[in-house]
């Protein structure tokens, strides 16, 4: 049997049977599945039998959280005083598999799934991210005079990204080739429905929170990374990572909190991700694999709702960071300065500015909980749910 060492990290409370296919898509591209332990994060009204026999019948090892289950999990960590750091009824619970992997020094590498998307039949899935992670050479680099870079930048209709600053947009964008080393990060894009903010898709004309544009393949040029001091959207619908960026990878605690803020824990933790690497020299690949992004149909107003709370916040958090940290030499020590600059910072002047110092305590929070967590090399197979 092969090492297990990816940690798949799906948050669902519907689609879960979006395994299935990427498990599907591995064994037609001859990836080996026993390399991966899938962790479905959901809640306590979910179906945990079912997920957990469906992981049976796939054959692949792995273990479903509802919310009891993350409880409990914490206690027998001695980490119960940190369990406030995964929000309920949020996607930012991706944060709980990123703490199970903490404590399974087994995993080398974590791979994050949404469950409204489907692999491209075309495309080794988890094949292409692993050879983005180990990927040595020449590639193209974007800068802009704006600091940020659209990964949709090659699609028609200028479309932005969810998260993307409207005071970045109109950006002079440029390309080069830089040689990169030492990626920690591959972001696949989506094919289908863009990631796009509500204020955007109603520009675009939808009501149903998707929009009227569609993406396909042909949209996406070549491979790419963000020059040094660049930001970018980083989503996680499709992504993997090594383990060690989990200290300066926390998503933030979105939609369970008093300003009613959603919809930016991956946003931002791509934030603190792309700080840290350059501060680190470390790099983020992005490109392939896409994926098909199949979001369902809802109100494009209930999610302009989730969204307008942070929406000023957007325009200046990376600003916030973008000086944090210049000296550290680790994530861990990266990820320490930005949340002391947000939780000491004064941002009366923004709309629900005391949000930051919220999340800056968070942070640290993260960090503490972090060093709680005693990592095992343990390979025992969990799949608790409940009867």
């Amino acid at each position: 049997m092969s090492e297990q060492d990816i940690c798949v990290i799906v948050p669902t409370i519907r689609e879960y049977e979006c395994m299935e296919a990427y498990v599907a898509n591995a064994r037609e591209h001859g990836f080996d599945t026993d390399r991966l332990f899938v962790v479905l994060v959901t809640e306590d009204f979910c179906d945990t039998d079912e997920m957990a026999a469906m992981l049976d019948d796939l054959g692949v090892d792995g273990a479903v959280f509802d919310g009891t289950a993350r409880e409990e999990w914490f206690a027998e960590q001695g980490a119960s005083e940190y369990s406030h750091l995964i929000p309920e009824a949020s996607h930012a619970q991706t944060s709980f598999g990123l703490l199970y992997m903490w404590a399974n020094e087994r995993f080398d590498y974590g791979v994050f799934i949404d469950d409204d998307t489907l692999p491209h039949d075309d495309e080794d899935f988890f094949g292409t991210h692993m050879a983005n992670l180990a990927y040595e050479g020449e590639i193209e680099s974007r800068a802009s005079d704006g600091s940020w870079v659209n990964v949709l930048d090659d699609a028609d209709g200028d479309l932005y990204p969810r998260g993307y600053p409207y005071a970045a947009m109109d950006e002079e964008l440029e390309r080069d080739t830089e040689h990169v080393d030492d990626v920690v990060a591959s972001q696949g894009l989506w094919t289908n429905v863009p990631d796009l903010d509500a204020v955007r898709i109603l520009m675009d004309g939808d009501l149903q929170g998707q929009a009227q544009t569609r993406t396909s393949a042909d949209d996406f040029g070549e491979d790419f990374v963000a020059a040094e001091g660049q930001y970018l959207t980083v989503c996680s619908m499709n992504l993997a990572f090594r383990r060690e960026v989990i200290p300066a990878f926390y998503q933030l605690p979105m939609d369970d909190n008093r300003w009613d803020v959603g919809r930016f824990d991956d946003i931002w933790s791509g934030l603190f991700l792309k700080r840290a690497c350059d501060v680190l020299g470390k790099q983020v690949y992005n490109g392939g694999p896409l994926c098909e992004h199949n979001k369902a149909p809802r109100s494009t107003f209930d999610d302009l709702q989730n969204e307008v709370a942070g929406l000023e916040l957007n325009e200046h958090v990376w600003e916030v960071l973008d000086d944090a940290g210049a000296d550290a030499d680790s994530y861990r020590d990266v990820f320490a300065a930005m949340a002391e600059a947000l939780a000491t910072g004064d941002f009366e002047e923004w709309n629900n500015g005391e949000f930051l110092n919220y999340c800056g305590e968070y942070m640290t929070d993260w960090l503490d909980c972090l060093d709680t967590i005693e990592p095992t090399a343990a390979d025992t197979v969990e799949v608790p749910a409940d009867d």
